[in-house]
């Protein structure tokens, strides 16, 4: 039995994943599979782990710089209702982990519950969210999450509840390969009053950031006590270019790549912001990019 053998319905090969990504640059995966129930995710994760074949989960894109080589073995996309499902019951919001964060957040606006609110405007799925919890100034989505269900590299679904996760800056103890749901402790609030702080957030982060771009990412994590915008705009660096791709003149920390980019000028580009930071300000800058 080959690898894939019973899944041709969801199974295509080398597929591009550049229009899987904000950027829009990349090479193809040697699989793309789509699963529509837990127990086809489940069966294809245990096929791969037996044969020793590469496996990565597709979330939204948005940090996402894919190489223009391609990635081989098996990219899962988890965009089948059964993985993109969000559900409200009383103060608990369970949204899937294929489902837009942004859906979850105006989806619990809507229905009066207050928690995730600030995260509006910040691109993506639940589960890569929970990967690297995301945030804003106001607080991170760490600190609502009740559980998260996963699924170990193993094929295992597990459990995790608020007291074995760790939630840090950009980063979470949530390493398994794939994050299928996950519920949300939320407080009761006006929906009028919500919409308005969410509406007034989203106007101020699109007046700082390149948002209406197509093709953007935002690229480095902020070190403690500073930004990563403030340390490349020290460094001089804003609105330096390599080959297509272009540090954002609105917000330095954000790259653009132009018509003709590739991932290669995008990686030379991180490499030299990150060189020319370390020797003019001393700072070390980490990426807040996945680079496949």
């Amino acid at each position: 039995m080959s690898l894939l053998d019973g899944y041709e319905e969801i199974t295509r090969n080398s597929v591009p994943l550049a229009p899987f990504t904000w950027l829009k640059i990349g090479g193809p995966a040697e699989y793309l599979v789509e699963p529509r129930t837990t127990d086809e995710l489940l069966d294809i994760v245990s096929r791969c782990r037996d044969r020793d074949v590469p496996v990565r989960v597709l979330g939204g894109g948005s940090r996402l710089v894919v190489s223009d080589a391609g990635v081989p073995g098996v990219v899962i996309r988890l965009a089948a209702s059964a993985f993109c499902e969000i559900k409200i019951d009383g103060q608990t919001a369970t949204a899937g982990g294929g489902a837009s964060l942004s859906e979850l957040v105006t989806g619990t606006v809507r229905a009066g519950l207050s928690g995730l609110e600030h995260l509006v405007g910040i691109p993506g799925t639940v589960g890569g969210g929970l990967r690297g919890n995301v945030g804003s100034q106001s607080g991170d989505i760490g600190q609502t999450t009740k559980s998260v269900r996963v699924v170990t590299r193993r094929g295992e679904v597990l459990t995790r509840e608020a007291d074995e996760l760790h939630f840090a800056y950009r980063q979470s103890s949530l390493d398994e390969l794939v994050i299928l749901d996950a519920a949300f402790e939320l407080e009761q609030d006006e929906p009028e009053t919500l919409t308005r702080q969410m509406q007034k957030l989203w106007i101020l982060k699109k007046s700082k950031q390149p948002l209406e771009e197509h093709h953007t990412c935002c690229v480095f994590r902020d070190p403690q006590g500073m930004t990563a915008e403030a340390l490349i705009e020290q460094a001089g660096l804003k609105g330096t270019r390599v080959g297509n791709v272009e540090i954002s003149d609105r917000h330095a920390n954000f790259i653009i790549a132009h018509d003709g980019a590739s991932s290669s000028d995008v990686l030379r580009l991180i490499e030299l912001v990150r060189t020319q930071v370390a020797d003019r300000t001393g700072a070390q800058l980490q990426n807040d990019v996945e680079i496949w």
